[in-house]
């Protein structure tokens, strides 16, 4: 039975790559009904569909030729019945399409149509190309993140795709979800990864106001400028997490590695050269085992760096659930929890097409027959032939 605080939300998520389906997948780990809407062509990617497609799990799979007038109109009968719709084209695709949001609220007054973007709606780069590293580069993200001496480091894509894009793009669908239970009246959620992006730097901006912070990397509090707040690595090659900011953790760090130093001159700049060395120093005569054995447990803000695989195994995520393995696939579970209705993912990702019939029928918009016969719809199985369009 499907739980979590989304039971009876309908979303329609136009197919897409990245932050929109990481949007649907967090949407449907709630509760939402998550129906995907796939171009033919899909069902021959090799990514698509079941247990390693994570960001398409527990969803529901339609494929639609939203390039015939058919396909589209049949879109337009799925979005009468929804309460959102996901796309992730750049602007005006979907105007081109029949299916932007003038035509979906005339269909749909009460629909949240959430726009996943990079550059956002408008904008002298509303039209360009680009992907997370560009993105995240102009918001000065990425210039603020690597060390002092190299070049900036690029954070995976989860500051841009996954936290600026995808997660501002739901915090904006629920509140639109909000707004239209108290007013009838739905809109348009314009989710732009700079601006998400931008957004997740208001503290940083904040330092930087103060005086803070500076532009120069590696030097700041949080881009492991500060002595106290860096990684280290351990005889083995491996390393060390240290967070200790606060004076009693820093008293905590520095007792337990018997460094020397007087805990109470923390923040004198003129003895953290000589503090890092001897940091460096101490953490390189034992392995990152040893020294997280050490620390396991104590207020000292230390942890082992892991990699992904080790950190499914860690301890603390295996007694919480954090990481979960349907279909053999380790993967995040549902996130964040809830006391009165429990959220999970409702399986994995089915194969493209699979549910074309299934869903027309129990949203009950009719036709199907006709769409599938048609190639406007297609409906495919576990081994997916493409249907050759007609000339």
């Amino acid at each position: 039975m499907t739980t979590g605080p989304l039971v009876g939300c309908r979303v329609v998520e136009l197919g897409g790559i990245g932050p929109g389906p990481f949007a649907g997948m967090l949407l449907a780990d709630l509760g939402a009904e998550v129906v995907r809407v796939d171009r033919p062509e899909r069902a021959a990617e090799p990514d698509a569909g079941g247990p390693a497609d994570v960001l398409n799990r527990g969803k529901r799979s339609v494929v639609l030729d939203l390039k015939r007038s058919a396909g589209s109109a049949a879109l337009l009968r799925l979005v009468e019945r929804a309460d959102v719709l996901i796309e992730g084209f750049r602007p005006g695709v979907t105007e081109r399409l029949g299916v932007g949001p003038h035509e979906c609220l005339a269909r749909n007054p009460r629909l949240v149509y959430g726009r996943m973007t990079g550059w956002g709606q408008e904008g002298p780069l509303a039209a360009a190309a680009g992907h997370d590293i560009t993105y995240i580069a102009l918001t000065g993200a990425l210039g603020a993140i690597g060390e002092a001496d190299g070049p900036p480091r690029i954070p995976l894509n989860l500051v841009g795709d996954f936290g600026g894009g995808g997660c501002y793009l739901v915090i904006g669908v629920l509140a639109a979800l909000h707004a239209a239970a108290n007013t009838g009246c739905g809109q348009v959620v314009d989710a732009a990864i700079v601006d998400g992006t931008t957004h997740l730097l208001a503290s940083t901006f904040g330092k930087l106001g103060r005086g803070e912070w500076t532009d120069e990397r590696g030097i700041n509090r949080f881009d492991g400028g500060w002595p106290f707040y860096a990684v280290y690595e351990t005889k083995d090659g491996r390393h060390m997490a240290v967070g200790a900011l606060e004076s009693k953790f820093y008293r905590r760090l520095v007792e337990l590695l018997d460094l020397g130093v007087d805990p109470d001159r923390q923040h004198d700049r003129s003895g953290w050269p000589r503090l890092r060395q001897l940091l460096e120093k101490r953490f390189a005569e034992r392995t990152r085992d040893e020294w997280a054995a050490l620390f396991e447990g104590t207020d000292a803000c230390v942890a082992p760096v892991l990699s992904l695989t080790e950190a499914a195994a860690h301890p603390h995520l295996a007694a919480r659930g954090t990481l979960t393995a349907p279909g053999g696939v380790v993967q995040p579970a549902a996130a964040p929890r809830f006391s009165a209705t429990p959220a999970a993912p409702r399986g994995t990702a089915p194969t493209v097409g699979a549910d074309t019939r299934a869903v027309f029928q129990d949203w009950q918009v009719d036709g199907i027959d006709g769409l599938l016969d048609s190639g406007a719809a297609v409906q495919f199985t576990d081994s997916p032939v493409l249907p050759v369009r007609p000339a």
